[in-house]
């Protein structure tokens, strides 16, 4: 052994009391010492000297070697120098290099602790002490210049720095120290470091300050856990509400929260949402983020507690991020207590980790990325053409992921229903958004191309006089202009939107509107010059397929491939008899081409839509309208707006409800189950 490392942590502190095991950034400052050391490159073995035993056995579980401190070197006139006598007397230890390090810095980088060794190791120095680069100018109590001539004051940048000493750490050949008896002899080199290194902890407010800067000093290291459980006001949100003339309560949260969610429960990871108040506004974003919601709690470290049990995790592979007092019962329930960056101090104090991005814009997301980052790469996914071992996706549409196991993608079909009217179309967007859909659908044609010759010259009675159909349709459709309004208006309400191309030169005007995916209506399946087109793309394609033999979609599948394919099933009849809907093909489709698959409706109704997400539909498409009794084809099959918000409403629910199979005893049946459960032999 060339390099023995020793870190005295006495249990008595003046200052601030059981000093050594502060937290800071969730981790006591013994062991904040022992990671430094052990990740120094140079440092052979790190011992901790101490007389208390909860700091002995922190520090053995940090990794480091435990010495037992006598009584007569752990008052507060005892030295450092004769605790690493002690030390290096006790192991019967003779290193070339000792290395002295205080837990009161909390901020030692190994790389500047290797750089001290090295310069005792290469014969540079025979001690080396960390030391803060200073220009500062120091005076007497009685208004002389220490370090300068008042009367000649050179500029910054004519002078040399002078190095305070910081007290981090230490470096000494032993020989030299066992003769001289104190750290600096022989020839004294300084190591400098960091402004942000040379906090010593000595008082209370000393330790405020290393806790606040932890977040931005630390590096960010994976968070090894099996369930993340959340508090929501001021996590989700950044704990402000605003509240309408009605009274109706509104937050802000962060959109890239869903997708860091997403990748948790894509990863394995357990998610809950813990809630002291009962708040619509709660129930409404687990519901968005499909996860599971516990609120009204008045004592959430039993509730937590008993899930944990229910579940059965492991408490110390758990992670909770709170801000405020009511979540230090269950932060100090599991292994992974989180705190955001303007948490009170207590529950930062508390924190394993506290994060740098606060509640409502973006704290979640960071956390799933430390979650995520921690968990083993995925497996690749098996070949397109491999049918026996499906994949079930999910594919990513923007920033949203749709498949198995993430919440339903729900998509508002305005489709013609716009009725060639801008206003229309805006107003069916806030419908769609109101209601707490993801997307919304329109169609794109090109008329000269797809209306049949025979049809073109046909007469029609319209809402704008007669006319032939084909300037019908082409009154009916939407240019640039208003295409580019309807991004706008989408991008406003936080929805995606995107269109049925129904020709090639559709597909081009998409691209050129920049759309996150594409949709072939059940009349595309068989046109395989369209979906050659939607191929190149390399964009995610939604496939309908009303009216389409097996062996259509087959041959549909070859062009589209699978990689990034969802498909819908549909019964192409307006409106649906129930008799005609099939759901059981949702279920044929997925094991037959391994991708995720929705479902399309056409019926009157919610019940058929709901039942196809009970037997698996990953999204649902419903066509949507302002009024059924509308001018034009497809209002009548057709959502008006309490219906859809409906829909979404029980889709979330159904979601909930369906759990994850395992029979298990839920907190809510504990107290009935005390109460009315007879148990006999």
């Amino acid at each position: 052994m060339r390099v023995l490392a020793v870190v005295p942590a006495r249990g008595g502190s003046a200052g601030v009391p059981l000093k050594n095991l502060a937290l800071v950034g969730g981790v006591p400052l013994v062991t904040r010492a022992v990671r430094a050391c052990l990740a120094a490159e140079l440092v052979d073995q790190v011992v901790v000297s101490t007389d208390h035993d909860g700091i002995a056995a922190t520090a053995r579980e940090a990794g480091a070697l435990i010495v037992e401190r006598p009584a007569e070197l752990s008052g507060a006139t005892a030295s450092s120098e004769s605790a690493v006598l002690h030390a290096l007397d006790a192991l019967g230890a003779d290193p070339e290099v000792v290395v002295l390090v205080q837990c009161t810095s909390a901020f030692i980088d190994p790389e500047d602790l290797s750089a001290a060794v090295r310069k005792v190791l290469d014969g540079e120095a025979d001690s080396v002490v960390s030391g803060l680069p200073t220009h500062e100018f120091l005076w007497t109590a009685a208004g002389a210049g220490v370090n300068h001539d008042p009367a000649v004051r050179p500029r910054r940048q004519d002078r040399e720095p002078q190095f305070r000493e910081n007290g981090a750490f230490y470096v000494m050949r032993t020989a030299g120290f066992r003769e001289h008896g104190h750290r600096f002899f022989g020839r004294t080199a300084v190591q400098p470091v960091p402004p942000q290194h040379a906090i010593e902890v000595d008082e209370p407010g000393d330790l405020e300050l290393v806790r606040a800067l932890a977040p931005f000093i630390d590096r960010p290291e994976p968070i090894d856990v099996d369930a993340v459980i959340t508090d929501f006001d001021g996590v989700h949100t950044d704990d402000r509400a605003y509240v309408d003339s009605e009274g109706r309560e509104m937050v802000l949260v962060s959109r890239s929260d869903g997708m860091g969610v997403s990748l948790l429960r894509r990863s394995g990871v357990k998610v809950l949402i813990m809630s002291t108040e009962h708040n619509p506004v709660v129930a409404a974003r687990a519901r968005k983020l499909g996860v599971p919601v516990l609120q009204g709690l008045a004592d959430k470290r039993t509730v937590l507690r008993d899930w944990l049990h229910i579940e059965g995790l492991d408490p110390a592979r758990v992670a909770y991020v709170g801000n405020d007092v009511n979540d230090l019962g269950p932060m100090a329930e599991v292994g992974w207590p989180v705190a955001t960056p303007d948490a009170h101090p207590r529950v930062r104090a508390a924190a394993r980790v506290v994060l740098t991005r606060g509640g409502g814009s973006g704290a979640v997301r960071e956390l799933c990325d430390r979650v995520v980052a921690a968990r083993p790469e995925p497996q690749a996914q098996p070949a397109a053409a491999d049918r026996a071992r499906p994949r079930f996706g999910p594919v990513a549409i923007g920033d949203t992921l749709v498949g198995d196991g993430e919440p339903v993608y729900v998509i508002g079909e305005i489709g013609i229903n716009h009725n060639g009217d801008l206003d229309i179309a805006r107003r069916l967007i806030d419908v769609a958004a109101d209601a707490g859909c993801q997307a919304v659908k329109f169609q794109k044609r090109t008329p000269a191309i797809c209306v049949p010759e025979e049809q073109k010259g046909q007469i029609r009675q319209t809402p704008w006089g007669e006319m032939t159909y084909l300037e019908y349709k082409e009154r009916t459709e939407f240019g640039r202009d208003e295409y580019a309004e309807i991004a706008k208006h989408c991008a406003e309400r936080g929805l995606h939107w995107f269109a049925s191309p129904w020709d090639v030169p559709s597909v081009e005007f998409l691209e050129e509107m920049d759309v996150l995916v594409h949709k072939v209506a059940s009349a595309g399946v068989a046109d395989h010059q369209l979906l050659r087109a939607l191929a190149a793309t390399g964009k995610p394609v939604i496939l309908s397929t009303g009216m389409s033999t097996l062996s259509e979609i087959d041959a549909a599948v070859e062009i589209l491939g699978t990689d990034r394919l969802i498909m819908m099933h549909a019964t192409s009849t307006y409106p649906l008899p129930p008799e005609e809907a099939n759901l059981r093909t949702i279920t044929t489709l997925k094991e037959r081409y391994g991708v995720p698959v929705g479902y399309s409706g056409h019926e009157r109704g919610l019940q058929i839509s709901l039942a196809a997400v009970t037997l698996g539909a990953v999204c649902v498409e419903r066509h949507i309208t302002l009024d059924r009794t509308m001018w034009g084809s497809d209002h009548a099959a057709s959502l008006e707006p309490a219906g859809l918000e409906h829909l979404v409403r029980d889709i979330r629910i159904i979601e909930q409800a369906m759990g994850d199979g395992v029979k298990r005893v839920f907190p809510g049946e504990e107290a009935p189950k005390a109460r009315l459960r007879r148990v006999t032999a």
